[in-house]
């Protein structure tokens, strides 16, 4: 007997779908690709790479923006502990100012698998924008959402720099990053004002170009 609450139902999403899909084509490294800093007015922009063994789930694996700070950790220390092979590429605010952020990404995302001990046969991206890479590759919007390894990769390079803007903030304290990571808010866009931006700054956005004359002491 059919419960009519049964009629709507949504269907499991299997995360690994486009995985299956390179195996059955014969690939033997499926490689997830996201970034992590696009947005920010300070700091670097991150990418990371991810290689899982064929067919591994992991509970709880997301769009890193979905989870906690504690979920993130946990999954960070899973996932570097049962993936093949993990890259991480970065790129400065320097660098992002003279390339600019699109460019800047692509050039971390390259950079991750580059950084790979296994060499990937295909490369499942998250977002619409390919790499310099003659690997095959697959652009997933929303990828993050709908693949297993590029959202393993977001978790990595999530993390990864929530770190690295940790210790920023001792390197340069007055901004706040340990605790808004180099986005924009309101107590950051009162230290650029006040105290101008600092080294690790993106000189060319919005917010911070207006004060470049303020150089950091």
């Amino acid at each position: 007997m059919t419960h009519q609450g049964e009629l709507f139902s949504v269907p499991p999403l299997d995360t690994l779908k486009f995985e299956k899909i390179a195996y059955s084509n014969g690939v033997t490294y499926v490689a997830g690709i996201d970034e992590a800093g696009r947005g920010p007015l300070a700091g670097p922009v991150m990418a990371a790479a991810v290689i899982l063994p064929a067919g591994l789930s992991i509970i709880g694996v997301d769009d890193s923006k979905k989870l906690t700070p504690y979920k993130r950790d946990k999954l960070f220390d899973i996932i570097m502990a049962q993936a093949l092979s993990v890259g991480v590429g970065i790129v400065s605010p320097a660098e992002i100012d003279q390339i600019n952020i699109l460019q800047a990404t692509r050039r971390a995302m390259l950079g991750a698998v580059q950084q790979l001990s296994h060499q990937p046969d295909y490369l499942l991206i998250d977002g619409i924008s390919t790499i310099d890479s003659t690997v095959p590759q697959k652009t997933i919007k929303k990828g993050d959402s709908l693949s297993l390894s590029i959202a393993a990769a977001s978790i990595i390079a999530k993390v990864t720099r929530d770190r690295l803007m940790v210790e920023m903030d001792s390197t340069y304290p007055g901004y706040g990053f340990a605790g808004h990571k180099g986005y924009g808010s309101a107590a950051h866009m009162d230290a650029i004002r006040v105290l101008g931006p600092c080294p690790i700054h993106r000189l060319t956005f919005g917010g911070v170009r207006e004060y470049v004359d303020c150089t950091f002491s």
